[in-house]
């Protein structure tokens, strides 16, 4: 399984392939499923050889979105997905998806198209430099200099994307490559590329942080989206059930412990950054989503073990007491060792376990009372008190927007690693359709029965909204819920709306965060083929949310009317004034 198909090929055989026929088969012998795109010049024939070759092409409506579908595909399944794409306009609107894959640390392969090399500096059709303007964005930006190195170019860019800290890798394809032919027994055959060798920590590293972690009084263990992506679940709530140690998961790392384990303090996060003494970054980085692991929101003197794969990142903003570089699950099994070796049990009785249970009773209080809230209209905590109640316990969530994204992550609990995508390390809008599409393709591979729901905003979903055709036209059962306030942030009610406009142009009167109030986001699925719904009260929310789980085979789309003016229940730090990721 690990031997190119290409390498088949007798020694001296006369057969030819063209240019399109050699990409696709040499993706293939990488073990990429995959390919999300936008055809035209000069790449189509890319995207034809790459079903006959057996890869899974997905047309998108735009070529970002394609972007963020593929690099999705990458932390999914740990094999890059790829984005085809033309040139010049059609690869520039990949650099979002390239950057946000890489600043996410996830694989990802982009190919594009380019003017003929004959034509280059003439003026071509589309010519741009795109591999010097992708090089800031990728891993490896890069041009095969002929046909017969083409597989060793993609072998090595797979391999780029998943060794070390994955990311995203440019390849660029010349337009007269594409239907040029070459004879298969001068092309370079390259194997499969195996899977990223592992690497473990220093024995005296993991032992200095088990000694620090045994001293703590306030521990405190982060569990970041690098430890889900290393599949390290395992090994984690071994380690979370042998310690007894609080955790607190990163937004996409929820469900490598489950979120309803007892000893899940995300409830009470902003009084565990705030107090603890002693924390863990398992695969977690110290940047904007943990506020720099600085003051005001972290203790001066509070103790990091930082636990990465990426030596750089060691250090970053506060230096840490231990640093152990290497695969998140090898080293989580280290410590495994280490305790058993000197057995901890964190004692639940302690202070710090008191002072964390009463304030995650406190904020669950709170946000309960927004929930079971009766007025009209909805506000967003009861939104997301309905849907949770219906929604399967091991769907895949996709979420975006401001508050929609935000509130999402405390209301709505994950249960299994790596299902629940979101804007991320970049803060990326615009990527919830595209991740929806590859989480529904990567489903209904490995598991059918799992149901695909995407969580928008009403502005969020405004970027990727005619993806909505794409979801159609694969038959894929995506629920799509649109929490609706008519804008970004906060909007206007119709009646506000219309008094508005009666000062003015719109484009000088209408405030710059408003949309368009009560917005029929419903009938674009509908006029697809798919089910739409509009929704007004909890008990159409539940009719809507029930009727769409039940057909296993039509995508939906409910579009939830919320109060524009509704909002987060209030910090009691003042100083954040932020989206708490």
């Amino acid at each position: 399984a690990n031997r190119s198909p290409l390498a088949a090929c007798p020694s001296g055989g006369m057969e030819e392939l063209s240019g399109a026929q050699l990409i696709a088969e040499a993706l293939r012998a990488q073990n990429v499923e995959y390919m999300f795109g936008v055809v035209g010049i000069p790449i189509t024939e890319v995207a034809v050889a790459a079903q006959a070759a057996g890869i899974k092409y997905i047309g998108m409506r735009n070529e970002q979105a394609a972007c963020y579908a593929a690099s999705a595909i990458g932390y999914l399944t740990g094999r890059p997905g790829v984005c085809l794409v033309v040139s010049g306009p059609g690869f520039l609107h990949t650099l979002g998806g390239m950057a946000n894959a890489t600043v996410n640390c996830w694989p990802l392969i982009v190919i594009g198209g380019s003017s003929d090399r004959n034509q280059e500096t003439m003026g071509a059709f589309q010519e741009f430099p795109q591999v010097e303007a992708a090089r800031l964005y990728n891993k490896l930006s890069v041009r095969p200099s002929s046909l017969e190195v083409i597989p060793a170019v993609i072998e090595k860019a797979v391999r780029t994307s998943i060794y070390g800290r994955p990311g995203s890798c440019y390849i660029d394809i010349p337009g007269d490559f594409v239907n040029l032919q070459v004879n298969k027994s001068s092309v370079k055959y390259v194997e499969c590329c195996p899977p990223p060798p592992i690497s473990t920590a220093e024995h005296s590293a993991v032992s200095e942080a088990a000694s620090i972690i045994a001293h703590a009084k306030q521990p405190l263990l982060i569990i970041g989206k690098g430890a889900s992506y290393s599949r390290a679940e395992n090994n984690i709530r071994k380690f979370v059930d042998l310690s007894g140690l609080p955790f607190l998961p990163t937004p996409m790392a929820k469900g490598v412990v489950p979120d309803n384990h007892p000893n899940c303090v995300a409830a009470a996060r902003s009084m565990a950054l705030l107090h603890a003494d002693v924390i863990i970054l398992l695969g977690a980085r110290l940047n904007w989503i943990l506020h720099f692991g600085l003051p005001p929101r972290f203790r001066q003197d509070v103790k990091v073990i930082q636990i990465d794969i990426c030596a750089e990142e060691m250090g970053n903003n506060v230096r840490p007491a231990a640093m152990l570089l290497g695969d998140i699950n090898a080293i989580t099994k280290q410590l495994l060792e280490e305790f058993s070796k000197r057995p901890l049990k964190y004692p639940s009785n302690s202070e710090w376990w008191k002072r964390l249970r009463e304030k995650m009773l406190n904020n669950e209080e709170r946000s309960k009372d927004l929930a079971l809230q009766k007025s009209l209209p909805m506000n967003y905590y009861t939104v997301f008190h309905h849907i949770r109640e219906l929604i399967p316990k091991d769907c895949i969530l996709v979420s975006e927007g401001a508050n929609t994204m935000d509130i999402g992550r405390t209301m709505l609990p994950n249960y299994h690693p790596r299902q629940r995508l979101d804007a991320g390390t970049f803060g990326t809008m615009g990527v919830g359709l595209g991740f929806a599409i590859a989480a529904a393709l990567v489903a209904k591979d490995r598991t059918p029965e799992k149901r695909v729901i995407c969580i928008e905003g009403d502005s969020a979903f405004g970027f990727s909204g005619m993806e909505v055709e794409t979801i159609c036209r694969y038959n894929l059962p995506i629920l799509i819920i649109v929490v609706n306030n008519n804008g970004i942030y906060t909007g206007l009610d119709a009646g506000s709306w219309k008094e508005m406009l009666q000062y003015g142009d719109p484009v000088t009167s209408v405030p710059p965060v408003s949309l368009l109030p009560n917005a029929r986001y419903e009938e674009i699925m509908s006029a697809f083929g798919g089910k739409g719904y509009f929704v007004n009260t909890p008990e159409e929310l539940q009719n809507a949310v029930k009727a769409s789980l039940a057909d296993k085979r039509a995508p939906s789309l409910i579009n939830v009317m919320i109060d524009p003016q509704s909002e987060r229940k209030k910090q009691e730090f003042p100083w954040l004034t932020r989206s708490n990721l």
